[in-house]
């Protein structure tokens, strides 16, 4: 047996600390700083981590590699059997014509990029984020945004960013129901507490999306709608989780949006419409719409040619004068054809959600046991969560995404010889993702299983009442690292709630901080890099997203920490649960 060391650095929790902190410190600095693929740069933080566990935290090297081991069998499934599947998916539409079809009726919707990253990346980002979670919204709502027209690095970018509100609630509440595993309090109050602090993220993301498409433009033409959408969003998320069910909080609050955002658009519109292609923007006054040949229902071009023949041809009038008018929608049975395979997993998801459904799933295809060569106590005596593997090989996201697949050769004449070989496509164009997202499970798991984890977490806790700001920062770290909100919070639930009774702090109300503000380290944990920047066929262009992205991160992470600070005191104390 292995007895974790809390302080194994020459008896000093902070220097033991700092050590702890060395490889989640090298990978970012490898990747934000010297620019190194982001493989490589896992592989060696990977090692350092093996090697601090080995001699720093004096665990045997068998079982120091068996954690590596469950750490990397742990990426393969379920994280990457879910990626793979989903962008099989994509790539099974892609061969056949009715990816241009759904190009075709999303832009029929509106042509301007701003309104379809809230709609696409937003709100049906977070309707999948509900039923599946796990990197599936990232990497659908990237290639739906490629199918409106979109550049590949910005639909990345985005997809990412928008994927952060929902989270908490994501997988029919997986990550509140996971802190209550783990913590012991009830389900209701955390799902309240939560829902009084995601709803301020919420919030913001749609504005900061438009913002991200076309810069102050799009924050000038478009701020009503993105606020609108904001405002609802928030609004059904705090009323579902603190008064109806915890698991439908995201669904609720999708579908409200979008309804909401669909009916504004019937009465209001942008100045301008813009579009996008490489970095340049395409706009033309809406009074100047005009019957231009990328719009006509003769030529079915998408806004991308538009934007080409406008190159070639040159501006006129001094200014990007392509005419916006919307893209003709294609007939309805075409629609309904085209966005079958999304309708397709909504429906799959849906009925595995069903009650007996659900039970049959949970106890036919679920297998929980020890994992081989582990025999680890924490540094109380208790035996470690980690080392306890659940395989839930017939309810996994990625299975009942295979299944979507499957449905989706069916209904596209799809045979089984090209979808085996767009299979294997898509398993070599993951092959550098798959050995980065198996390394940095294998290192989220060796941090974990060690003791690196719990050193970490402990010398934050011994702040004293200062914890309340540093709780946050916990949870962000614990998502950053593991890519998930339910797994960071089965890693630290526990530990926020014994710091937050050891301060005199709320325990509910740090327990909800460790997944509330843990979502915003999604956007920048190298698996949903990864995910992504596959999702988009630009493997390798992590670093570049992650430079992209961490100034928000980080951002949007002090104004939550401001507010869980304020939760803390009297001043918004009367919003704790």
């Amino acid at each position: 047996m292995f007895q974790q060391i809390t302080d194994p650095i020459a008896g000093s929790l902070i220097l033991s600390a700092i050590f702890a902190a060395l490889p989640l410190i090298l990978l970012f600095v490898l990747l934000g700083v010297f620019r190194v693929k982001a493989y490589r740069a896992a592989l060696i933080s990977l090692v350092v981590s093996i090697a601090l566990a080995i001699v720093g935290w004096q665990m045997p090297v068998g079982q120091t590699l068996s954690a590596t081991a469950e750490g990397a069998f742990y990426g393969l499934f379920p994280i990457l059997w879910i990626l793979v599947n989903a962008l099989w998916i994509y790539k099974l539409t892609v061969a056949t014509p009715w990816f241009e079809v759904l190009g075709r009726t999303i832009r029929s919707v509106t042509n301007d990029l701003r309104i379809l990253s809230i709609l696409i990346a937003f709100c049906f980002g977070a309707l999948l984020e509900s039923l599946a979670g796990f990197g599936a919204p990232v990497a659908i709502s990237a290639a739906m945004l490629i199918a409106a027209g979109m550049k590949p690095l910005k639909s990345a970018v985005v997809s990412l960013l928008a994927n952060t509100a929902p989270v908490a609630f994501g997988a029919m509440a997986a990550p509140v129901i996971a802190l209550n595993g783990v913590t012991g309090l009830p389900i209701g109050d955390l799902s309240a507490m939560a829902g009084r602090q995601t709803p301020f993220i919420a919030l913001l993301v749609p504005l900061l999306l438009v913002f991200i498409v076309d810069g102050r433009r799009g924050l000038k033409q478009t701020w009503p709608v993105a606020l609108v959408a904001g405002l609802v969003f928030a609004g059904a998320q705090f009323v579902t989780s603190n008064f109806f069910a915890v698991e439908l909080t995201d669904v609720v609050a999708a579908v409200s949006t979008v309804i909401a955002v669909l009916v504004m658009l019937r009465v209001w519109q942008p100045s301008q419409t813009i579009g996008m292609s490489g970095d340049a923007h395409v706009e033309a006054p809406v009074a100047g719409r005009a019957n231009h040949p990328a719009y006509s229902s003769r030529s079915g071009a998408s806004i991308t040619s538009a934007v080409s023949s406008l190159a070639t041809s040159g501006p006129r009038d001094g200014h990007a004068d392509i005419a916006t008018t919307s893209t003709p929608r294609p007939a309805p049975r075409q629609v309904l054809t085209a966005v079958a395979p999304y309708l397709i997993i909504m429906a799959i998801f849906s009925v595995a959600q069903l009650p007996a459904i659900k039970a049959w799933l949970t106890t036919a295809g679920s297998v929980t046991f020890q994992w081989p060569g582990l025999d680890v106590t924490d540094a109380s005596g208790k035996p470690v969560a980690a080392q306890l593997f659940k395989l839930d090989h017939l309810k996994a996201t990625g299975t009942l995404l295979a299944l979507s697949g499957l449905a989706t050769m069916a209904l596209y004449g799809v045979g089984p010889r090209k979808a085996l070989r767009i299979y294997r496509e898509t398993l070599v164009q993951l092959r550098w993702t798959i050995v980065t997202v198996t390394a940095v499970l294998a290192l989220s798991f060796v941090m974990n299983i060690s003791g690196q984890t719990s050193t970490l977490g402990f010398a934050l806790a011994s702040a004293g009442g200062f914890f309340a700001i540093l709780s946050p920062l916990i949870g962000w770290i614990g998502v950053a690292l593991t890519g998930s909100d339910t797994s960071s919070n089965s890693l630290f639930g526990q530990l926020q709630v014994a710091a937050a009774q050891q301060t005199g702090l709320s325990p509910v109300l740090m327990a909800a901080a460790n997944s509330s503000a843990g979502v915003l380290g999604k956007m920048v944990s190298l698996q949903n890099l990864a995910v992504a920047s596959a999702a988009v066929g630009l493997e390798g262009s992590e670093p570049v997203l992650l430079r992209k992205l961490i100034g928000w991160s980080l951002g949007l992470l002090v104004l939550v920490t401001v507010l869980i600070f304020l939760q803390s005191t009297p001043v918004l104390g009367w919003m704790v649960p």
